[in-house]
């Protein structure tokens, strides 16, 4: 396996050095071996590039030095930014081993799809209000959420025809970019799509519509169908929903499965902690226990491999129980100083007007650390720019800061509802960025909803507060707890002015 290993690396390293094919394929054999058939100018053609080779791994800049007394200084600024870095790939590490403890595809207590790895679970209607796996979900679109393990054996995922219905899958790989294109934004076809990793080298095999790549191992799905909120519709996607199906590549039969997520059973999982937070994913204490996984299973983006060898110089140091502890100090202050601010929204993308800030970059995140740790903490699993643009506030157009104590309005003036090909929403979250549990059992409004009351003048408005504006007002209006609360609109597969940002947000209103 040690050989197999190295010969991997050794065929990485050589493409990313520009060695030609036939230079290449002597890799695999050892020891280079000039065929016959090559001419004199061929061998001093080869002999140049390797001279050329050894020249270019001379200029290489020397590597960092193991066995050195890291000074606790220095080891605290490293291990600050080593936490942020690592902080959305720990995060993915650890919804990964949680969800995947399930015996069988279903719903964690009762509320979140999981299943074993390899497979998904659905949801067979919107998510509930009780669920605190991830912040800011919304209730627009039925939620299915699988983890795998890509090197170790490819998943088949399955698409029906879903006719005019919006939906995506969303794929991430550990990073929390998303990879592939599936979805009716990309015009994807009903069919077999197989899921694989960085290093599988198979065909395509009979059957399979198309094969998509994540760039790490561990990888998830979450794919997003669209619901209307009416019982018709409930009805109508259960057939589609059922066909959303993933499993080992050795299960694939080349016929559509089917799991009637309506009965699929619930599963017994760990408690919440009560606190109306989201679960807590990364441990300070424990980050850096787990930051050599993370390192493992995600190899550097092109300028990353200066980080890395930070980063693998910090934990070889900490072998030093008492540096460790300097280490460990470290990313206990950076979750309570860097991380923490990051649940408020001005703290999230770029501001977008009115009061309110925009995603940006999202799950296409490269090596934008700020945007990519932030979302991870604020809203994890976003969709790309293209496919769904997110706007959000804790604030009202005045600058206070919202709060159900009072009463506010949003106008959207006619023909300046958010310009979607999909669909858009106004969703309200309490301060944890969860549903606020109220009698309307409503949590967002927009174009699911089929009796919003308009103006008179084609104009649009919602409201938010803890109290009903009343009358035929309250066909519009989202409850609000008591205490602070945000405000956040999802455009699902924007039109131009959404994409360029030539569409703002309308200014939120304080009535009293």
């Amino acid at each position: 396996m040690k050989n197999v290993d190295k010969l991997v690396t050794t065929r990485r390293d050589a493409m990313k050095s520009g060695i030609g094919a036939a230079a290449l394929a002597t890799l695999g054999r050892g020891a280079a071996v000039v065929p016959a058939a090559l001419s004199t100018a061929s061998v001093v053609a080869a002999a140049d590039l390797a001279q050329a080779q050894d020249a270019a791994a001379a200029s290489m800049p020397t590597q960092p030095a193991t066995g050195i007394i890291m000074q606790p200084g220095y080891a605290r600024t490293i291990a600050q930014m080593a936490y942020v870095w690592g902080w959305p790939i720990v995060n993915m590490i650890n919804r990964k081993a949680r969800i995947t403890q399930a015996p069988h595809a279903g719903r964690l207590n009762g509320v979140l799809p999981a299943a074993p790895q390899g497979q998904i679970g659905m949801l067979a209607d919107y998510i509930e209000p009780s669920q605190t796996f991830i912040a800011c979900p919304n209730q627009d679109v039925v939620y299915g959420l699988g983890f795998f393990s890509l090197d170790e054996e490819p998943v088949v995922i399955q698409v029906p025809d879903f006719g005019d219905r919006l939906w995506v899958y969303a794929l991430y790989d550990a990073r929390t970019d998303q990879v592939g294109q599936l979805g009716k934004p990309y015009g994807s076809k009903p069919g077999f799509y197989l899921l694989v990793g960085p290093r599988w080298k198979g065909l395509k095999p009979a059957g399979i519509t198309d094969v998509i790549r994540y760039s790490t191992s561990l990888g998830n799905a979450i794919p997003r169908i669209f619901q209307d909120d009416t019982p018709e519709d409930k009805k109508a996607i259960q057939p589609l929903i059922n066909q959303v199906v993933a499993y080992p590549l050795k299960d694939f039969t080349g016929q559509m499965k089917s799991v009637d997520w309506m009965k699929a059973p619930d599963i017994v999982g760990p408690k919440d902690s009560g606190s109306g937070a989201e679960t807590r994913w990364v441990v300070p204490e424990k980050f850096f226990d787990q930051f050599g996984e993370a390192l493992n299973i995600v190899d550097p983006l092109p300028g990353e491999e200066a980080l890395y060898g930070q980063f693998r110089l910090l934990l070889d140091a900490a072998k030093d129980p008492e540096l460790k502890k300097v280490i460990v100090a470290a990313a206990i202050e950076t979750e309570e100083k860097v991380i923490q601010p990051f649940h408020q929204w001005i703290h999230n993308g770029r501001p977008a007007g009115n009061g309110w800030n925009r995603s940006t970059n999202n799950a296409e995140w490269g090596v934008d650390y700020f945007n990519r740790t932030g979302t991870s903490k604020s809203n994890m699993f976003d969709n790309r720019p293209n496919e769904t643009q997110y706007f959000y506030t804790d604030f009202d157009g005045a600058g206070g800061e919202l709060n159900g104590s009072g009463s506010y309005k949003i106008t959207f003036a006619a023909g300046q509802e958010p310009p979607v090909n999909g669909f858009w929403s106004l969703t309200l979250y309490n301060e944890h960025h969860f549903f606020h549990p109220n009698d309307l059992k409503r949590y967002s409004l927009g174009t699911k909803n089929k009796n919003l009351q308009r103006n008179a003048d084609g104009s649009l408005t919602l409201y938010a507060g803890a109290k009903s504006p009343g009358g035929d007002k309250e066909s519009n209006w989202l409850p609000a707890p008591e205490g602070t609360f945000s405000l956040y609109i999802r455009a699902y597969w924007g039109k131009e002015p959404i994409l360029d940002g030539s569409w703002q947000p309308p200014k939120i209103e304080l009535v009293q």
